[in-house]
């Protein structure tokens, strides 16, 4: 098989192990604005603790116009546990009245747009088009990274997302994109873990070229 066919094959397999593609973010699927600052608290965080955290945060701040009020010192107290607070303080309440002054309150659904936003870069805007607004885009994160390179899709081992999200925006049906990135994670939660790949129950294993001998 080639690469393409080969990637057809993975989110076949993963459609059948994950038939739900559910977003590891637990933002409750209506208030887009949340995603947008789940995401950005994510960055060298895990979801348990962005999750555990926006219960919080959310609590305090249930609405885009309370959030984009408060003090960046309080909301550098609530989210502290997900590392950088500073800068993802400043960035949320930047974030947060950005959407009210310039976008009417709703996150926008074009890439170009999503990029303006502070705290945004390309794999949360990939996120939040793919889940929001169900258009296509490679969520290029640690898990699609690690994975695709184990796959051999790119050189294994290289933390180059653009170079992911545009080599697996080649092989992945467009309409497949986002869910194949939720799933990608979970996978990579179960089986294909960073330090101990499970190569012995992986269900990957007829199409990965970074298989190891179990």
């Amino acid at each position: 098989m080639d690469d393409k066919q080969r990637a057809t094959r993975a989110v076949e397999i993963l459609k059948t192990v994950y038939p739900e593609a559910t977003c590891a973010l637990q933002w409750g699927g209506q208030d887009g604005w949340k995603l947008l600052v789940m995401g950005r608290l994510s960055a060298q965080c895990k979801d348990s603790t962005v999750n555990e955290v926006c219960v919080g945060l959310f609590e305090v701040y249930p609405t885009l116009e309370a959030l984009a009020e408060a003090s960046e010192e309080h909301i550098e107290e609530i989210i502290h546990k997900c590392g950088l607070f500073r800068s993802k303080a400043r960035d949320i309440k930047k974030a947060c009245r950005m959407l009210i002054d310039e976008f009417d309150g709703v996150v926008p659904d074009e890439m170009d747009a999503l990029l303006q936003i502070p705290g945004v870069g390309r794999k949360i805007a990939n996120l939040l088009l793919g889940d929001l607004y169900h258009k296509s885009g490679i969520v290029a994160d640690t898990h699609c990274m690690r994975i695709c390179g184990r796959l051999g899709f790119y050189e294994e081992g290289k933390k180059d997302p653009l170079k992911t999200e545009r080599i697996m925006s080649k092989l992945v049906e467009p309409e497949e994109q986002s869910d194949f990135c939720h799933r990608i994670v979970q996978f990579g939660r179960d089986v294909c873990d960073s330090r101990v790949p499970k190569c012995g129950e992986c269900p990957l294993g007829e199409i990965c070229k970074g298989r190891r001998s179990v």
